[in-house]
C-alpha cells in the first residue's frame, strides 16, 4: 500500500479521499488555488501545495504543477477525484513518465472512453446495445443536421469529449438546431478543449440507470449494482438512489453483465461507471462510460457496505478486488441529494457568497454528509456551486425517503440561496414517492414540485401567516422575560388595542407574488385564536410554536411543520412540501436599477463568454444577445422585445458582477 498520496482535486471529493486515506494510515497531500488557500481540504491534509490563481485552468488543470507538487512532497500516487484531470490521458502519461501511480484506469482505457463516438464503436463491437445516432468523424454542420433530420426530432447533441452535462443540448425542432449546435460546441470547447459532437435520438421517457463496475490488474471484474440518476436539471443529476426502483433480478443481471463486458472490452482497471438509458419497455442502451469515481458513489457504498475509495487505492497498489461478485449483496436503500448554492426559481442560476450560517443534519448510521465547506467559507464563482452531498440509508425505499425529507428539513444554511427547499418538495412529492421516474421528471412535474397553483396558495398562506403571528408573540414574551419588569403592559403580546379590533397587518411574499394579510387575534378564556384574511379567503386558526416546531390547526385541519430561518426568508417543512416565504419590507423609494432589469443585467457573478449580436443590430424578441458562464453553467441573455442593440458594456473573457448592466438596448415602442 502507498505511504503517501496527493489528491489532485478540491472540495468534498478531496475531503472524502482524505478520510479513507487516514483510515488506512496513508499520508495525504492537498493542492490549492488562491480561492482555496483556507479551504477545508487544505486543513485536513497532512501537507498542502499552492498551484496558482483561482481559475481552474490556471491551477487545478495545470498538470505540470500538480506533478511538481507530487514530486516535491514525495507522493507515490495521485488520486484525481472527479472532474479536473481525472479523465485526462495526457496527465496519466505524465504520471507514468515520472513513476507516479495514477489512481485510475490505464491510459488506453481513458482514451477509448474519452471520445463518446469512439466509445460507441467499441461498445457496438462488444455487443453492448446502443441508442440510434450518428457518431462519425465528419463534423460538418450540414452532415450533423442531416443526421438529426433523418432520425427525426427530438435529438440530443452531445460533446464527444464531454461529461457532467457540458456540451449537451436537446433539440426539439429543426429551427432550433443551429443555435443549439453553436452553444453545445462553444461549451464543449471551453470545458474540454474539443468541440466535436455526436447526435443521438432523444428518448422521451427514459430512465438514467448506471452500473458501478470495478476491475483489478489481475483480470477480475465485478459490478456493485445499479443507481437510478433519472432526476436531473440541465443534464446534471439532482437526486440519485440505489438500487433502482422496479429493477427485477433478470434486468439487473443483464445490465450488470453488459457493464462488465463494456469494461473488459477496454481492459479496464479501477472504479468506473457504465451509464445506460433504460426505456419504458425494459430495453436499455449504452450512453457512456465514466472512467473515474462518480459524484453519486456514496449510495453504492451505503447499500453494499463497501468503501469504494479504499477499493480504488487497493487496486492501484496491485491488490486483488476485495470481494467477488457472489460475495456482494444489496442491503437496504439509499438516496443522495446534492445541496447546491443556486436558485431553483430562477432556472437554477448558481449563487455565490459566504456561508454565514451552516448546520448540517446530525451524522448517524442512517445519515451521512459529504462536504468540503464549513461555516464562514466562501462559495466561489470559480468552481461548481455544490455545498454538500446528503446521503441517507434505511432498510427499504419508503423508510429511506422519510430519512431524506427529515434530514433536508434539518439542514440550515444562511448567506446565499440554496436548493434545499426545492429538494424537499421534490423528494416529498407524490410522483417521486411513487417512483414515476424519467429524465424529464422535473419538467413534467414542475407545478407539483414548485407548488405554484391556486390551491397551494390557499393552503400555504394561512400556515405562513399563523407562524409569523406566533413568532411575533414568542419574541415579545422572550423580550419581556429578559427585561426588568416582565409584567409591564408594554410587553403584552395579546394585540390589545383601546376601542380597536386586535388585528395584525403585513404583506407576505410567496412564489414571487405579494399578498396583503390581515390576522384578527381573539383572546378568550386564556386561549388565543386567529381569523386570517387573505383577499376573499378567510380561515380560523390556532396553534403553538415550540422551538423550531409549529403545531397548527386551520379550519379544523391539524398539522405540524419544522421551521428554518435563513437571512430574511422563512421555510416551513410540512409532510409533503417546503414552504418558502418572506415578509415584505416597506418600499422606501424607487429602485436605482431603472429599466436594467429587463433581462439585460448579469443574473450572477461570472464571465462573459460570447457576444452574439453586433452594436446597432436590430433583433427580434428572444434573440440571443450575450452568453455568460459561472460555476460551469452557461446563461444566455436574450432580447426582451423587438428592438436595437445600442452598446455592449463588456467583452468576451471579462468578469462581471451579478446585477451589473451588460448592454444597452432600445426596445421598439
Amino acid at each position: 500500500m502507498f505511504a503517501k498520496i496527493l489528491i489532485a482535486n478540491r472540495g468534498e471529493i478531496a475531503c472524502r479521499v482524505i478520510r479513507t486515506a487516514q483510515k488506512l494510515g496513508i499520508r495525504t497531500v492537498a493542492v490549492f488555488s488562491d480561492a482555496d488557500s483556507d479551504a477545508m481540504h487544505v486543513h485536513m491534509a497532512d501537507e498542502a501545495v499552492y498551484l496558482g490563481p483561482s481559475p481552474s485552468r490556471e491551477s487545478y488543470l495545470v498538470g505540470e504543477r500538480v506533478l511538481e507538487a507530487a514530486l516535491k512532497t514525495g507522493a507515490e500516487a495521485i488520486h484525481p477525484g472527479y472532474g479536473f484531470l481525472s479523465e485526462n490521458a495526457d496527465f496519466c502519461r505524465q504520471c507514468e513518465t515520472h513513476n507516479i501511480v495514477f489512481i485510475g484506469p490505464p491510459i488506453p482505457a481513458i482514451e477509448a472512453m474519452g471520445s463518446k463516438s469512439a466509445a460507441k464503436t467499441i461498445m457496438e463491437k462488444a455487443g453492448v446495445p446502443l441508442v440510434p445516432g450518428y457518431h462519425g468523424e465528419d463534423q460538418s454542420r450540414d452532415l450533423l443536421k442531416q443526421a438529426a433530420d433523418d432520425m427525426g426530432y427530438p435529438v440530443l447533441l452531445k460533446a464527444c469529449a464531454g461529461g457532467g452535462g457540458k456540451g449537451m443540448r436537446q433539440v426539439w425542432k429543426e429551427s432550433e438546431f443551429d443555435e443549439a449546435l453553436n452553444a453545445a460546441k462553444r461549451e464543449s470547447l471551453s470545458s474540454f478543449g474539443d468541440d466535436d459532437m455526436l447526435v443521438e435520438k432523444y428518448l422521451t421517457q427514459p430512465r438514467h440507470v448506471e452500473i458501478q463496475v470495478f476491475c483489478d490488474q489481475h483480470g477480475n471484474a465485478v459490478h456493485i449494482f445499479e443507481r437510478d440518476c433519472s432526476v436531473q436539471r440541465r443534464h446534471q443529476k439532482v437526486i440519485e438512489e440505489a438500487p433502482a426502483p422496479g429493477m427485477d433480478p433478470a434486468l439487473r443481471e443483464a445490465m450488470g453483465d453488459a457493464a462488465i463486458r463494456a469494461a473488459q472490452a477496454i481492459n479496464y482497471e479501477g472504479a468506473g461507471t457504465v451509464e445506460f438509458l433504460l426505456d419504458v419497455d425494459g430495453s436499455f442502451y449504452f450512453m457512456e462510460m465514466n472512467t473515474r469515481l462518480q459524484v453519486e458513489h456514496p449510495v453504492s457504498e451505503m447499500i453494499s457496505g463497501q468503501d469504494l475509495v479504499e477499493w480504488q487505492l487497493r487496486v492501484a497498489a496491485g491488490e486483488n478486488l476485495p470481494l467477488s461478485q457472489d460475495q456482494l449483496h444489496i442491503n437496504g436503500h439509499a438516496f443522495e441529494a446534492r445541496i447546491y448554492a443556486e436558485d431553483p426559481d430562477q432556472d437554477f442560476l448558481p449563487a455565490s457568497g459566504q456561508l454565514s450560517f451552516l448546520q448540517a443534519p446530525t451524522a448517524s448510521p442512517h445519515v451521512r454528509v459529504d462536504t468540503g465547506v464549513r461555516q464562514g467559507d466562501e462559495v466561489s464563482i470559480f468552481y461548481d456551486p455544490m455545498i454538500a452531498k446528503l446521503i441517507v440509508w434505511d432498510e427499504d425505499r419508503d423508510k429511506a425517503l422519510s430519512r431524506l425529507t427529515k434530514a433536508l428539513s434539518e439542514y440550515r444554511i444562511s448567506g446565499m440561496t440554496t436548493n434545499i427547499d426545492f429538494l424537499y418538495n421534490l423528494a416529498s412529492s407524490a410522483p417521486f414517492r411513487e417512483a414515476q421516474l424519467d429524465t424529464g421528471f422535473i419538467e413534467k412535474h414542475h407545478s407539483v414540485i414548485f407548488h405554484d397553483d391556486a390551491q397551494d396558495y390557499e393552503r400555504d398562506l394561512p400556515l405562513a401567516a399563523l407562524y409569523l403571528v406566533l413568532k411575533q408573540a414568542q419574541r415579545a414574551e422572550e423580550k419581556a422575560m429578559a427585561s426588568g419588569d416582565p409584567s409591564s403592559p408594554w410587553h403584552q403580546s395579546n394585540a390589545w388595542r383601546l376601542n380597536e379590533p386586535h388585528v395584525h397587518h403585513f404583506e407576505l411574499q410567496l412564489h414571487d407574488r405579494v399578498f396583503p394579510i390581515a390576522v384578527a387575534q381573539i383572546n378568550t378564556g386564556g386561549s388565543t385564536r386567529y381569523t386570517i384574511s387573505i383577499g376573499e379567503l378567510e380561515v380560523d386558526a390556532q396553534g403553538n410554536l415550540s422551538g423550531s416546531e409549529l403545531h397548527a390547526d386551520i379550519d379544523g385541519y391539524q398539522s405540524r411543520a419544522t421551521v428554518s430561518i435563513h437571512d430574511d426568508t422563512f421555510s416551513l417543512y410540512t409532510l409533503d412540501r417546503a414552504l418558502n416565504f418572506k415578509m415584505v419590507q416597506a418600499d422606501l423609494g424607487e429602485s436605482d436599477q431603472g429599466d436594467a432589469g429587463g433581462g439585460l443585467v448579469a443574473p450572477m457573478n461570472g464571465t462573459v463568454v460570447a457576444l452574439l449580436a453586433d452594436k446597432g443590430q436590430r433583433v427580434e424578441k428572444d434573440t440571443p444577445l450575450l452568453v455568460m458562464e459561472a460555476m460551469k453553467m452557461e446563461h444566455t441573455i436574450r432580447a426582451p422585445a423587438d428592438g436595437e442593440v445600442s452598446e455592449f458594456y463588456y467583452q468576451a473573457g471579462e468578469l462581471v458582477d451579478g446585477g451589473a448592466e451588460l448592454l444597452s438596448f432600445n426596445a421598439d415602442e
